[in-house]
């Protein structure tokens, strides 16, 4: 079936791209207002855009028109962790997701731990098995509300059992045990269902082609 986005609202719209455009990433972004207050929320508009300079994307929406806690901070101060998620960890980051009044600390609601970053003002979730240090690249203000925040990693926290070689930079990915976000308002998956397609070469490619002709 062909949907015409541009008769479509965006409420229908949203539905559409949640529930094909799966699974991504869950960006937990902890961040410090000027007064000191931490905030911690989870977003699932979020992937990694760049490796030079190292730039990640977090889309955040408005809440009552206005914007979130989250997009406040860092507009304020310009910085921001991005954590993520392990399937330990699940339950946590969605009692940092509930609706909170403002001001209110999930770290501590969630009852997490939250450790010094190396580079930026606000902290990193300890138990988090990677966090990003991010300061802010760009914001793209949409006329919806939502801010698409461009972050440019500083530094990057792995934990030590996560790592195989780090001398060579090679990360135990499988162990990392991540989950991404589903579709509805509930749905998750695990990155533990894997399959390996090797990349061809040109050359590779062309015997396969004369090997089935």
């Amino acid at each position: 079936m062909l949907f015409d986005f541009t008769a479509m609202s965006p409420q229908d719209t949203y539905k559409l791209l949640v529930s094909t455009v799966v699974p991504r990433p869950i960006a937990w972004v902890v961040t410090r207002s000027v007064e000191g207050r931490l905030n911690a929320a989870p977003f699932s508009f979020f992937n990694v855009l760049s490796g030079n300079p190292p730039i990640v994307s977090v889309g955040i929406g408005p809440r009552a028109g206005q914007p979130k806690d989250t997009a406040a901070n860092i507009a304020a101060t310009g910085e921001f962790t991005v954590n993520l998620v392990s399937h330990a960890l699940a339950e946590a980051m969605n009692v940092t997701a509930i609706d909170f009044e403002g001001g209110e600390d999930e770290i501590a609601e969630a009852r997490l731990t939250a450790a010094p970053s190396s580079r930026i003002a606000p902290p990193r979730i300890a138990e988090s098995p990677v966090a990003l240090e991010c300061t802010r690249f760009q914001t793209i203000s949409l006329e919806s509300g939502q801010a698409i925040v461009l972050g440019r990693v500083v530094a990057m926290h792995i934990q030590d059992d996560c790592m195989l070689d780090a001398a060579k930079l090679y990360v135990d990915t499988p162990k990392l045990d991540l989950v991404g976000r589903m579709h509805g308002r509930g749905w998750y998956t695990r990155t533990t269902d894997r399959f390996e397609i090797p990349r061809m070469s040109p050359a590779q490619w062309a015997a396969r082609k004369t090997a089935t002709e």
